[in-house]
């Protein structure tokens, strides 16, 4: 019998990957909390999970691969499946820069720990499949 790893696996690969990209952001919002006129960015991680979820099924939209040795992988604008978002100040600043920095910190430090929940589940995936397959 096949083992389907898109099945067994579910959505939390992509997941993995959209929340080191949401990681990417807010290390970017962060790195220009001092640069005037800089606007704080986030990704929808919601919304970018249930088109994941509504696309399950059929080939995944989740491409995030270098196709051409000439491709960079820089800062992104959009996300595969969602777009990069301007967040909203909170407090208003002289020089226009919308990065909160201790919204940025807690921010960063919440989806930290929802990778590292997710990374724990898929540990635990591979290693039930891997006895699975040894018939332990």
């Amino acid at each position: 019998m096949a083992i389907s790893f898109d099945k067994a696996l579910g959505i939390h690969p992509a997941a993995l990957q959209f929340r080191a990209q949401r990681a990417e952001v807010l290390a970017n919002n962060l790195a220009n909390a001092d640069t005037p006129g800089f606007k704080a960015r986030d990704i929808d991680f919601a919304s970018v999970m249930k088109q994941q979820l509504s696309t399950q099924g059929n080939e995944s939209a989740v491409a995030l691969e270098k196709t051409h040795p000439g491709h960079v992988s820089g800062f992104i604008d959009e996300v595969e499946g969602g777009e990069l978002l301007y967040r909203i100040a909170t407090q208003p600043s002289v020089d226009g820069n919308t990065v909160d920095t201790q919204r940025e910190i807690a921010e960063f430090t919440q989806n930290k720990i929802a990778f590292d929940s997710s990374f724990t589940f898929l540990n635990a995936k591979f290693k039930g499949l891997s006895t699975a397959i040894r018939g332990q």
